[in-house]
C-alpha cells in the first residue's frame, strides 16, 4: 500500500509515454512539413492552390485535435469523487460509485467498474507506461478504499 503522503487529495493520473510520443511526434512532423516546405523553389510552391493548401493544414489541424485529445486524456481524484477525461469527453463519478481499478497485462489503459455494473475505460492510466501505470493503479485503489468507507 501506497503511503499516506501519496494518498493526498488532490491528484492527477496522466500517461506519460503517450504524451511525449505525441507531443515528439507532433513536433517532428510540423519541423519536417515546414522545411520541406520552405526547401522547394517559389515556383513550385506557387503551383499549390488554395484548396490544396487547405487540405493540408485541415489535416494538420485533425491531427493536432486526435492528439490533443490523446494528450488531455487523466483522471482527477478529489475528495467529491474521481473525474475521468478520455479525449473530449469527460465523467465524474462519486467515491461510492467506483467498485475498482484494474489494469491487467497488455491492457491498453486501465479499466473502472461502477457500481452500476457497467466499466469505463481510464485513458488516464497508459498500461504502456509500464511500472508507473501500475504504481499509479496502486495509489488509486487505495483511495478508492480510503472514500468508500
Amino acid at each position: 500500500m501506497p503511503a499516506d503522503s501519496d494518498l493526498t487529495l488532490p491528484q492527477t493520473f496522466r500517461p506519460l509515454g503517450v504524451r511525449m510520443a505525441i507531443y515528439v511526434a507532433g513536433g517532428l512532423l510540423v519541423l519536417v512539413v515546414g522545411v520541406t516546405w520552405f526547401a522547394f523553389p517559389q515556383e513550385i510552391r506557387d503551383q499549390f492552390t488554395y484548396f490544396q493548401r487547405g487540405t493540408v493544414i485541415g489535416l494538420g489541424l485533425m491531427f493536432y485535435a486526435g492528439g490533443f485529445a490523446l494528450a488531455r486524456s487523466r483522471l482527477v481524484a478529489r475528495e467529491d469523487g474521481l473525474t475521468v477525461v478520455n479525449g473530449y469527453r469527460s465523467r465524474r463519478f462519486a467515491w461510492a460509485e467506483v467498485v475498482e481499478v484494474t489494469l491487467r497485462p497488455g491492457s491498453p489503459w486501465a479499466v473502472l467498474d461502477v457500481a452500476d455494473g457497467t466499466t469505463v475505460a481510464a485513458m488516464g492510466i497508459q498500461g504502456s507506461d509500464g511500472p508507473r501505470a501500475t504504481a499509479q493503479v496502486r495509489r488509486l485503489r487505495a483511495l478508492i478504499a480510503q472514500h468508500s468507507v
